[in-house]
């Protein structure tokens, strides 16, 4: 199999779907995601390959992209099929790409080192000053306040109410999301690399209240 084209076929699909996006979730997040994979997969000895493929695909089946999470899920699948005649390696990224998701609590565990590292780089991209400007743009997109005090963080374990974008704020979703990331990584390089970007977030947030609350009583 020539993983090469396959690989440039797969980019050509993703910057199709995603290209027009505006929510944070386009063709620059999955080509840093992608990059961030191969990364990690270099340190952990991860398939590189594979590694590299789910994280292109993993955005094309998101379900805040699409009429619903199968349909997202259909459509790589369909492209899998038409692309890749390994069964099992097709097999092996569609699992990443099911499991790989946050949904509003963690999810089920990653089975495989790959997914373990595809997981740790899409996090990644939510972490750190990256993850700071994608927060703002996704609840701009969603129409989402920057923040109301009045308005108390969510527990995000119940996923329909974590999906409900109008109820929540901007600053709010470092709390309900992604300060808990850095505790959720998998693999070692990645929570090297979650550290610092965790560290940013804190140092931001406390900016962030700092200003909000100057010359309040």
């Amino acid at each position: 199999m020539d993983y090469i084209h396959l690989i440039t076929a797969a980019e050509n699909f993703a910057k199709e779907q995603l290209g027009q996006d505006t929510t944070g979730h386009d063709w620059f997040h999955t080509d840093r995601v992608r990059n961030t994979a191969a990364l990690i997969a270099g340190m952990e000895g991860a398939n590189v390959v594979i590694c590299s493929i789910a994280a292109l695909l993993h955005d094309v089946a998101d379900e805040k992209l699409n009429p619903s999470k199968e349909a997202g899920l259909l459509k790589v699948q369909t492209w899998l099929a038409a692309h890749l005649p390994d069964e099992a390696v097709c097999k092996q990224i569609m699992e990443i790409i099911e499991t790989m998701s946050f949904s509003g609590g963690g999810g089920e565990p990653m089975s495989t080192l790959e997914g373990q590292v595809v997981q740790d780089a899409d996090r990644l991209d939510a972490l750190g000053a990256i993850g700071i400007t994608r927060t703002m743009v996704f609840s701009g997109a969603k129409g989402r306040p920057v923040y109301d005090p009045k308005i108390p963080p969510r527990d995000e374990s119940l996923k329909e109410e974590y999906r409900d974008y109008s109820k929540g704020t901007a600053v709010n979703h470092f709390y309900e999301k992604l300060l808990k990331l850095k505790d959720l990584m998998n693999t070692s390089y990645g929570k090297q690399l979650a550290e610092e970007r965790h560290q940013f977030m804190l140092v931001f947030l406390e900016q962030f209240h700092k200003e909000w609350n100057q010359g309040a009583e």
